[in-house]
C-alpha cells in the first residue's frame, strides 16, 4: 500500500516516515503544496495524510483538486487546527477522515488501515482472487490456507494486480509504485521483470494458476477465474 504524506514540519514527518514504513508501508513525502500537487498529478496512492496549513498554500485546496478530478486516493486530514469548520470543511469535500494534531502513531495507523479496508476491501482487511488470500494489514499471501513466502516488493506487487484485478496495469504505473521517489534511478523494466518472474516462481511451486498475464506492449493483469 502506498501513502503520500502531506506535511511541513519536518520532525513530525520523520516520525510518521518511520512508523509507516515499520509497518510495511510505501511512503512519499510532500512538504509544501507545490510538490504534493505535483505528486497527485504524477501518482496514485491508497491513503494522502493532508496537512491543511502548507507554507505555500492550503491543504484543502488540494483535496478540492482531488474530487474535481475524480480520484479515489483514500484522504485523512491531520491538523493542529482543530476547529469544527476546518473538520467540517475537509469531511464536505471528501476527506474520509481528519485526525487532530498530537496524534498518536498507533492511532494514526489504525485510521489508515480503516480507510483501506473500505476503498479497497469492502471493509474486510483481505482480498481473495483465484484461491490466493492476501492479507493487507499481516502482509501475507496464502494458497489454500498455504502460505507463501514473498519478499515485500513482491507482496506490493501482487497486491497492486489483485486490486486491480482484470484490468491491464502499465509496468510504469507498477514500477512507480514499488519504487516509490527512486523511480528516476531506474532506466528500463529490468527489475519489475525480475520480480514479477519470481512472484510467477513462487505461485507455480505452490500449485497455484498462472494468473498474471502479460500484455505486449501494455503491462500486466492478473485474472480472476
Amino acid at each position: 500500500m502506498k501513502i503520500l504524506l502531506i506535511e511541513d514540519e519536518r520532525q513530525l514527518s520523520k516520525s510518521i516516515l518511520t512508523y509507516l514504513k515499520s509497518e510495511k508501508y510505501s511512503c512519499d513525502l510532500a512538504e509544501n503544496f507545490e510538490t504534493a500537487e505535483e505528486k497527485l498529478e504524477l501518482y496514485e496512492y491508497d491513503c494522502i495524510l493532508l496537512d491543511i496549513t502548507l507554507p505555500d498554500g492550503n491543504g484543502l485546496q488540494l483535496l478540492k483538486q482531488l474530487k474535481e478530478n475524480k480520484k479515489s486516493d483514500g484522504v485523512i486530514i491531520i491538523s493542529a487546527k482543530n476547529s469544527l469548520d476546518d473538520k467540517i470543511s475537509g469531511l464536505q469535500l471528501g476527506a474520509d477522515d481528519y485526525l487532530a494534531k498530537p496524534f498518536h502513531l498507533s492511532e494514526l495507523g489504525a485510521r489508515i488501515s480503516a480507510v483501506i479496508r473500505r476503498k479497497h476491501f469492502k471493509g474486510n482487511s483481505s482480498i481473495t482472487v483465484n484461491d490466493l488470500e492476501i492479507h493487507s494489514e499481516a502482509k501475507l499471501i496464502s494458497f489454500k490456507s498455504k502460505p507463501i513466502d514473498f519478499t515485500r516488493k513482491e507482496f506490493d506487487i501482487l497486491l497492486y494486480l489483485a486490486v486491480n484485478k482484470n484490468k491491464i496495469i502499465s509496468k510504469n504505473a507498477i514500477a512507480e509504485h514499488i519504487a516509490e521517489d527512486n523511480i528516476q534511478f531506474f532506466d528500463n523494466f529490468d527489475f519489475l521483470y525480475a520480480h514479477i518472474k519470481n512472484i510467477k516462481k513462487k505461485l507455480a511451486a505452490i500449485g497455484a494458476q498462472d494468473c498474471i498475464k502479460s500484455v505486449y506492449g501494455m503491462g500486466y493483469k492478473l485474472e480472476a477465474l
